[in-house]
This record gives C-alpha cells, structure tokens and sequence, in this order.
C-alpha cells in the first residue's frame, strides 16, 4: 500500500504505545537476517526495538508486485494468505516457497528470487513494517480498524 501522507496512512502504522506514551513506530531496520539456507525466514530488528519474523511461505504469499497484488485484489485474498483452491480442484504437491537468493534493494528495500522463477515483488522496509504478523502489530492493526 502506497499513502499520499501519513495522515492516510493507518495510525498503527505511524504510532504504537509504549508504556504510558506514544512514539512513532521505526520502519528502519536495525539489523536484517535472511536464513537461505535453513529456510527458517526472515527476522527483522527494527530501530525501535521491535523484532519481526516472516516465514518465506508468508512472504512469497505477501508479495508486493503489481502481479501478485492484482491477483490477490481479484481473488479477495488477504496480504500473506495463500491461494486458494478452485471449487472441484483436486490439491497438488506445490514445492514450499523459498527464496534461492535475496538482495538489497537500495537502502529502503529487499527482493527475493524464489523457487518458483517469481522474482518481481520489492519488499519495501514501510512495507514490511505494514505487514508484521506478530502478534502485537495484528492486534493493533484489528484496533485501527475497529476505532
């Protein structure tokens, strides 16, 4: 999701509660590790010393691209989720998603070639800050929605 201004954007994007007050919420990372080999994900430290893990089944799912995007739009699919089945398909063995490679993009952003020939999607740093799927960034987006 790209927002005009921070005013447009969600507020748990911008503002988190830290004890009794509010501080903006760092969407630079502090450290990033890729683990390409085990296939255990990606783990993001962010300056504000928030942690976040995105397992690659995840990532592939969430993928960025104006492709994936489209699909996901038609489909009603959610950021993450995976395809779903057709009515009266039968389920086919599909290889689990794993990057062979990953590189910066800039300063602001990372890509993935993936198992699969995808290649396309840009994981900006806002956007995976956006997406978190701990916990913590899934109640407070549910609390942005609901207020």
């Amino acid at each position: 999701m790209i927002f005009s201004s921070r005013y447009d954007a969600p507020s748990w994007l911008y503002f988190s509660l830290c004890d009794t007050r509010v501080m903006p919420v760092s969407t630079d990372p502090k450290a990033v590790r890729v683990h390409l080999s085990t296939g255990e994900g990606l783990d993001i430290e962010w300056k504000d010393g928030h942690e976040s893990h995105y397992s690659f089944v995840f990532l592939r799912d969430a993928c960025p691209c104006a492709l994936c995007d489209d699909e996901r739009g038609k489909s009603g699919r959610k950021i993450g989720e995976p395809q779903k089945l057709a009515p009266g398909t039968l389920p086919m063995y599909k290889e689990k998603a794993k990057p062979v490679s990953a590189e910066g993009v800039g300063k602001y952003a990372i890509r993935f070639d993936w198992n699969d020939g995808h290649n396309l999607g840009i994981y900006s740093w806002n956007f995976l800050r956006e997406v978190c799927p701990c916990g913590e960034c899934k109640a407070a987006q549910v609390n942005a929605i609901v207020n």
